[in-house]
């Protein structure tokens, strides 16, 4: 599986190492993107980085496993109450004067934001390959609530394909060995898409 090399700007202290070991130059850049075209995915910028700026990704992320539209809804919905929760909250921490309270309340926020990404992640709106977490993006696009990235959502949609296969016949398998669920359309070769486990270790559901 191809690998290409991203760099977390926050973490990055320009120290520039991952320039002198980038047989490239993907990594030499005015924006201090690396450039994925020119990556190779040998992996030496990432070993040099002293401050572990550098990470490598996957070129091209497996489809998702099929999401049931009440799922996401009742996922969606779920997730919205702990955001409600997390801005309560966050309200309650702001406006209090006493030191215990405004701790209880950020804490409670935080908490809600991360099972509120969880739900999410879960739901497969995080990486919104299915037709259910696009529909939600063009309906936002649509009519967008204040402060929404229009422009952003759109890119995303541009770059991230629509993974629901209609009109073609599926078979459903879990792997044996990373204990994924996934489909494959009728005649595509068996083989896990996450750890790539061959046709002999696949359990047909």
């Amino acid at each position: 599986m191809k690998r290409i090399a991203v760099r977390n700007l926050r973490l990055c202290t320009k120290d520039c190492l991952c320039l002198y070991v980038c047989p490239t130059g993907a990594t030499d850049t005015e924006d201090s993107i690396i450039d994925a075209s020119r990556c190779i995915g040998c992996g030496s910028c990432a070993d040099a980085c002293p401050s572990s700026a550098i990470s490598m990704v996957v070129a091209e992320y497996p489809p998702q496993q099929r999401k049931d539209k009440d799922v996401c809804d009742a996922v969606l919905d779920a997730a919205d109450c702990r955001s409600r929760l997390e801005a309560m909250a966050k309200k309650i921490a702001a406006e209090t004067e006493e030191d215990g309270l405004r701790r209880l309340m950020k804490a409670i926020a935080m908490s809600s934001r991360l099972s509120s990404e969880d739900l999410l992640r879960e739901g497969g709106y995080m990486l919104p390959q299915s037709s259910v977490s696009q529909d939600l993006i063009h309906s936002l696009i649509a009519d967008p609530p204040e402060g929404f990235p229009t422009a952003e959502a759109r890119e995303l949609l541009r770059r991230i394909p629509c993974n629901d296969r209609e009109g073609k016949k599926e078979e459903s398998y879990r792997c044996s060995v990373c204990f994924s669920e996934f489909t494959l359309d009728d005649g595509e070769e068996a083989a896990c898409p996450m750890c790539h486990a061959p046709k002999e270790k696949l359990e047909r559901l």
